[in-house]
């Protein structure tokens, strides 16, 4: 082939976006990406009792989320019906498929000796050769490809080496059905063709589709596109990665909190390798992203190493942006964590102020909400239980005793000279400084652990920090 190359990928919108259609995406993304050749997008939506708007909105949010843009308009396979019926009819012309008037009677007794005979169902090919006006009255037709009954198809996959099938064992597959509706595997070539596709990336639960495909195509005396069929995902246990693995969509890893970029990187190393390189930037996958790498054995999702990753990326993320992706899952993700769904500006501020040191410990946007729910957490604050279990009356007491302490820091507040403060107060106690640490972060976080303490107090502010010591006071 020669010319621009061509990828695409094809969802059928009958749900969410899967963790393994992202990956096929992002693989198809990437070799286009990096041959500078285009991506089109095709939505598979021929299922029409199972297709919906909302699947189609949430694939195209999916593949937005993950930075996977492609090129021209989106195309709808179910608009293209009249073309598929157009183009199987001139099979039919050329001699290349014929009109087959089987009952459902004759399909089913078909099925039924297959069956007895231990043999798997196929279509015996009586129509074959047989003229139309030997047709029983009132059977509408279906259209068949007159597939080759001898020798064999080979299809060269990039990843899989050559597949062969002996076309013995391959009938004359339906192309258009009998109310003139045509099937997944005529739809798929049209489009194909007809899109200008020269690389077909996808699963490989697709490669028995491909010797099928490859038929259709020679039967239109249309080039082959090149194809690539990447092993599919497992989960840790090495099954094929189901609903009880845990999340499968794109918008279920969005509302845990982990960033897009982690996700690309961690999809990107799922059955591809560079060396040992782990981390890569969108610009170094896109430099060194090559088929040659795809291995054949399926990958295994790891959601611990994915986790591990995001914490990487988190840290690396400069802090407004770490906010923004804070902010933009707040609507759904704030309110079950007793966060807001939305910051003010004085919050906005705080977390910007504190996000270094929030960061460090996260490994999930969702981490990073919980550890910043002193910033956004209303007086007077609840404190979880390990922070309670630190509020014991010796524990009240030290913090009447530091609050006078505190109160004569002047405004501006440093973590240095908080720190010094409160040191030479454990001492002059002759306490530890966990002692007196402990107590005050429960008082003022409503957690038994946080970001460094005095970190927080420069956070939170003078006022904001004596009025929490003072309400914990009061109440116990």
């Amino acid at each position: 082939m020669s010319g621009t190359l061509v990828t695409r990928f094809a969802p059928s919108p009958t749900g969410f976006l899967h963790i393994g259609g992202a990956r096929t995406a992002l693989f198809n993304w990437l070799y286009a990406r990096h041959h500078g050749g285009r991506m089109l997008l095709r939505i598979e939506d021929t299922d029409r009792e199972r297709s919906t708007q909302a699947a189609i909105a949430a694939i195209v949010e999916g593949l937005k989320w993950l930075g996977l843009d492609w090129d021209g308009e989106t195309v709808f396979q179910f608009a293209r019906a009249a073309r598929h019926a157009e183009a199987a009819l001139s099979l039919v012309t050329t001699g290349n498929a014929y009109l087959c008037y089987a009952s459902k009677e004759e399909l089913d007794e078909m099925r039924e000796t297959a069956k007895r005979e231990g043999r798997p169902l196929r279509y015996d090919g009586r129509w074959r050769e047989r003229d139309s006006k030997d047709a029983p009255p009132g059977v509408k037709p279906v259209i068949r490809l007159k597939a080759p009954t001898d020798g064999e198809t080979v299809v060269e996959d990039m990843v899989q080496g050559p597949v062969t099938w002996q076309n013995k064992d391959l009938d004359d597959l339906v192309l258009l059905r009998s109310d003139g509706t045509p099937t997944y595997m005529l739809a798929v070539v049209v489009d194909d063709h007809d899109m200008g596709i020269t690389d077909i990336i996808r699963g490989d639960d697709h490669l028995t589709n491909a010797a099928r495909q490859t038929q259709i195509y020679r039967a239109f005396g249309w080039e082959v596109p090149r194809m690539a069929h990447i092993p599919l995902i497992h989960g840790p246990d090495g099954a094929k990665l189901s609903k009880r693995h845990g999340a499968l969509g794109v918008d279920a890893y969005r509302a845990l909190g982990y960033l897009p970029a982690a996700l690309r990187n961690y999809l990107v190393r799922l059955g591809w390798s560079h060396g040992d390189q782990e981390v890569f930037s969108t610009r170094e996958m896109i430099e060194v992203f090559d088929l040659k790498a795809v291995g054949r054995s399926p990958a295994r999702f790891d959601f611990a190493k994915l986790e591990n990753l995001n914490g990487l990326y988190i840290r690396e993320t400069p802090d407004r942006e770490l906010l923004k992706a804070i902010e933009d899952i707040l609507p759904e993700a704030g309110p079950a964590r007793g966060a807001p769904t939305a910051f003010d500006d004085a919050v906005r501020a705080r977390l910007l102020a504190a996000m270094p040191g929030l960061k460090e410990r996260a490994k999930t946007l969702i981490e990073l909400i919980d550890g910043a729910y002193y910033i956004y957490a209303e007086r007077p604050l609840a404190p979880d239980d390990k922070a309670k279990a630190l509020l014991t009356p010796a524990g009240i007491e030290t913090l009447a005793k530091v609050e006078a302490e505190l109160e004569g820091i002047p405004e501006e507040w440093t973590s240095a000279q908080l720190e010094e403060a409160v040191r030479g107060f454990a001492e002059r106690e002759g306490m530890k400084l966990g002692q007196v640490a402990q107590p005050l972060r429960a008082a003022l976080t409503g957690r038994a652990t946080s970001p460094g303490l005095f970190d927080v107090m420069v956070v939170l502010g003078r006022e904001e920090c004596l009025a929490r010591i003072k309400d914990v006071i009061a109440k116990l």
